[in-house]
């Protein structure tokens, strides 16, 4: 917390008391994200919904880098910006794992806010470029 960070994200599957974390990560000044995995349904949020400034949508199984994007990712993205939008929720839905240039508009476009990219970016030879085609092909 005293890092320096604005936002500060727990995974639900790896937290026994989640509430008491999302509440002390409130309290101590930040906002409070929550992640959760590709097999963890969007239905498993229900009693932390309306605690959580970002719900984090992983989009490929957590431990390395590299991996490709789980498609099924999107249905969640679509399902969450829905209930937030119904619920009348200001949360923001970010998308990490398997983000690349191709994908970034059909990720846009399923409703998430925030994209990670990683070893896309990162095993680039040319930083700029990806950043450059990045905002060329998804109108940024």
């Amino acid at each position: 917390v005293n890092a320096g960070a604005d936002i500060i994200t727990v995974h639900l599957e790896a937290t026994s008391h989640l509430h008491r974390t999302v509440q002390w990560i409130k309290e101590s000044g930040k906002k409070a994200g929550v992640s959760i995995n590709p097999a963890t349904p969007v239905w498993s949020l229900e009693s932390i919904l309306s605690e959580v400034d970002l719900v984090l949508v992983m989009s490929v199984n957590p431990g390395f880098g590299g991996q490709s994007f789980i498609p099924q990712s999107l249905d969640k993205v679509r399902m969450l910006k829905r209930i937030v939008r119904e619920r009348g929720l200001d949360i923001l839905v970010e998308v990490d794992g398997g983000v690349k240039i191709d994908n970034a508009r059909e990720i846009a476009d399923a409703g998430a806010d925030i994209m990670v990219m990683g070893s896309a970016f990162f095993n680039s030879e040319d930083y700029s470029e990806v950043v450059r085609r990045f905002r060329v092909e998804n109108g940024a």
